[in-house]
């Protein structure tokens, strides 16, 4: 079917029916596989300049193994979120330069190596925010971007953070991950002018709530310039800051 629809519009553009533009337009929103137990979307690439990312959470490892194998033949650059060693061998077995990072949880397989744009900074208030910070720090590397990690400078020990004010400054945007109380974007938004994306985690006592207390915090910052995602949302927070990145 969609071998069709794409012969349809290259003859279109063989034909000066439509221009090479138009047929680009078409093309981003033609193929896609289905598997059954899924729908593997070949061309998030082209629509959004990054291929279609798999969250291994509550899938098996044969459903897993199964979205990546296709992918790795249709895509240079492959991401997967939430694995785990399990799938990772399983994954190893088919795709032979695929890593894995086990502080978060992410599989990649790049066969292109890409041009390095801008400058991140990840930052992380406790190492107990670590996994979170690491995958977003992942995801920004994964999508062609320069990142620094900037970790265990929370607010118990503000001198930390301090030391550090340059490579605040020198970043275009700072991710920055933490839990408990929640108040380092603020802190860092009212020292530097840059786009800061704050990720609250599930670390915490009883009354963080498994993230709740860090997450209204964070909407509730009184410095401008601080956007939020999701509790432990380290992918979304590499994503959105690659975007601005670029």
């Amino acid at each position: 079917m969609y071998e069709t629809k794409i012969k349809k519009i290259m003859e279109d553009v063989h034909t000066k029916k439509i221009d090479v533009d138009e047929a680009v337009k078409k093309l981003k929103f033609v193929p896609f596989e289905d598997l059954g137990f899924a729908k593997i979307d070949y061309h998030r690439a082209l629509r959004r300049g990054f291929p279609e990312v798999v969250f291994c959470q509550n899938k098996s490892v044969e459903q897993v193994v199964s979205i990546i194998k296709k992918l790795a033949v249709n895509h240079a650059d492959v991401l997967a979120t939430r694995a785990s060693e399990e799938i990772f061998n399983e994954v190893k077995k088919y795709v032979k330069n695929a890593k894995y990072n086990k502080n978060s949880k992410t599989i990649i397989i790049n066969k292109n190596k890409l041009k390095k744009k801008g400058g991140i900074l990840v930052v992380s208030a406790g190492t107990s925010d670590i996994n979170v910070a690491e995958e977003a720090a992942v995801v920004a590397e994964a999508m062609g971007n320069n990142v620094e990690r900037l970790y265990d400078v929370g607010v118990a020990g503000l001198h930390r953070l301090l030391s550090s004010k340059e490579r605040l400054s020198d970043a275009n945007v700072i991710v920055i991950v933490a839990g408990m109380d929640g108040v380092l974007p603020s802190v860092v938004s009212g020292l530097v002018g840059k786009p800061i994306i704050a990720v609250p985690t599930s670390v915490g006592y009883g009354a963080s709530f498994e993230g709740i207390a860090p997450l209204l915090t964070m909407l509730n910052s009184c410095s401008p310039g601080v956007v939020v995602v999701n509790i432990d949302n380290g992918f979304g927070a590499g994503y959105f800051a690659s975007l601005i990145n670029k």
